[in-house]
């Protein structure tokens, strides 16, 4: 079972906390989280794309001319694909990218990237963040107090408003809670900040 120290906002060590091996030691899969990460970004799509076809195209009633005896190419309409201003064979129309991942492969996805964090030393665990009002200073100083240079996900038990608003204006910071966590930010920030309460409800919900 690996352990890993705790520290406040100051940046001073308070304690010791053991992690679940089943969600913080397992060995990373990266099918698994590529295969995840694909998913939650096709979801993401709004797929709202559209053209319009040579039947929504104003325009284009009458034959430009007559079938035969001119020597051009027949045409029956000036808003046929191969005319300027004519419809577009093909186009893409809006549609949905979604489709489902099994929960159990979402839940081995979050627990490989929990324990890559791990291994790779990029796993902070903070006691608290108490802040009595919303001050952005109070999170940068957190934040150098901890020696946090790189991009930094902070995950709080639950929603905190004083706590998020105060990140919000912040470079390269970006604040969740267990219910919000997704895999595209636990891959895109570096350094992954947990208080000693969101370890609890990670291992009530990924135990």
């Amino acid at each position: 079972m690996p352990s890993i120290d705790v520290y406040n906002i100051e940046g001073k060590k308070v304690n010791s906390v053991d992690l679940k091996e089943e969600i913080f030691g397992i060995e990373p899969n990266e099918a698994i989280v590529h295969s995840v990460l694909v998913n939650y970004l096709a979801n993401q799509r709004q797929g709202t794309q559209s053209t319009k076809t040579r039947a929504e195209v104003r325009g284009g009633g009458r034959k430009p001319w007559r079938q035969k005896g001119t020597g051009r190419a027949r045409q029956g309409s000036i808003r046929a694909p191969q005319w300027i201003k004519g419809g577009i064979a093909l186009g893409p129309k809006p549609r949905s990218y979604k489709y489902r991942v099994n929960k159990k492969e979402k839940q081995l996805a979050i627990k490989s990237l929990l324990s890559s964090k791990v291994l790779e030393n990029d796993l902070i665990v903070v006691d608290k963040f108490d802040f009595k009002e919303i001050k952005t200073k109070q999170m940068v100083n957190a934040m150098k107090n901890l020696k946090v240079e790189e991009k930094v996900f902070v995950v709080l038990p639950t929603s905190n408003e004083n706590v998020q608003k105060s990140a919000r204006n912040i470079a390269n910071l970006k604040t969740g809670s267990v219910n919000t966590m997704n895999i595209y930010d636990l891959l895109k920030y570096k350094k992954l900040i947990l208080t000693v309460e969101t370890i609890k409800k990670l291992e009530e919900v990924y135990a």
